[in-house]
């Protein structure tokens, strides 16, 4: 296989097809008694025209051993996906130490759950060994969704979670915590290739139509573990989101927009204001703060100024110390098991 065959950089777009319970973002909104029921059985097209038309890069965790299964011999299995569906597609290079790759898919949202499916249903014909806890003609992707958006999946009281799993006659998990050095979390899926690619288009609904929230999501690197306990040296990629997130007083000068976690601003501010006097200052970029949380999430809103590079070093500093809190309070916790 080529190195330009197991690495590219994609983005993700197209809808594939509607379900049939409602999946305008809010799965605890009964159907109108007016509208006819869908048949359960054969999936609808989608009738937004907006979403069909939508571009979105959908990247999922694959272990070394099915990245080799999904590329197949001399890159023949990913090429006939991008032939099928449309799609960019293609699984990042391996990192010696580290037993998981990246599959990055771009394209319509019809396109990329397609191409999901297909890889899919490459693992259930030839199943890594990993899979052998799984019950026949079923398999699991990993996919990974920025912890901004993991809200508009899983819905009020887990409701849109339970209906995508129900509908689509897939078993979903959400992780709890983000990802080392970044802001993204799992969503397994597991299912027959089929149920995956209703379930992906679902997914990506909900992606495509929050995609405001995705802005500023620090993108999972797999690294060993000892990656970025120093330096920023080949630091976490950032997902900027669309270009109209951004503002620009020159051509050189960037605003951008995060939202973080109520209960994590106070770690980021530090001690009268230490902290983060400490990440403008090494960063070189201007950091301000909400006053006030920007919805009803209670999460507050940075904007970070300054270059490219100065913004990328500001972004990874703030995710650093986030990582470092949530380290904090889980041996805190753990403390107090053992009390």
């Amino acid at each position: 296989m080529t190195d330009a065959e197991q690495q590219q950089q994609y983005d993700v777009s197209n809808p594939l097809f509607e379900k049939p319970f409602p999946s305008n973002g809010a799965a605890d909104e009964p159907a109108r008694e007016s509208e006819p029921q869908q048949d359960t059985q054969q999936p609808q097209f989608p009738t937004d025209e907006s979403v069909a038309a939508a571009q979105l890069t959908l990247r999922a965790l694959v272990s070394s051993k099915e990245a080799g299964v999904i590329i197949g011999k001399q890159g023949k299995n990913v090429a006939d996906l991008r032939e099928a569906t449309g799609v960019k597609a293609g699984v990042s290079k391996p990192v010696p130490g580290v037993h998981d790759r990246v599959l990055s898919v771009t394209g319509t949202l019809e396109g990329v759950a397609k191409a999901y499916s297909m890889a899919a249903q490459t693992l259930v014909d030839s199943p890594p060994p990993s899979a052998s806890s799984l019950a026949s003609g079923t398999t699991s992707i990993r996919l990974l969704i920025s912890h901004n958006q993991m809200g508009t999946i899983i819905g009020r009281q887990g409701l849109k979670i339970k209906a995508i799993q129900d509908e689509c006659r897939v078993r979903m998990v959400a992780s709890k915590e983000m990802l080392p050095n970044s802001t993204e979390r799992i969503v397994e899926v597991q299912g027959s290739a089929e149920s995956i690619r209703l379930a992906v288009w679902e997914i990506g609904k909900c992606l495509v139509e929050d995609w405001q929230r995705a802005t500023g999501t620090i993108l999972y690197n797999p690294q060993p573990k000892e990656f970025g306990s120093s330096g920023y040296g080949g630091g976490p990629r950032v997902r900027t989101g669309n270009p109209a997130d951004f503002e620009s007083s020159d051509s050189n000068e960037q605003t951008q927009n995060i939202a973080i976690p109520a209960d994590m601003v106070g770690c980021i501010i530090g001690r009268g204001g230490a902290k983060i006097q400490e990440i403008r200052r090494v960063s070189g970029a201007r950091i301000s703060i909400a006053k006030q949380p920007h919805d009803e999430s209670g999460e507050r809103m940075f904007t970070i100024r300054g270059t490219a590079d100065e913004n990328e070093r500001a972004l990874f500093m703030l995710y650093e110390q986030l990582e470092h809190e949530k380290v904090r309070r889980q041996m805190e916790d753990q403390e107090h098991d053992d009390e």
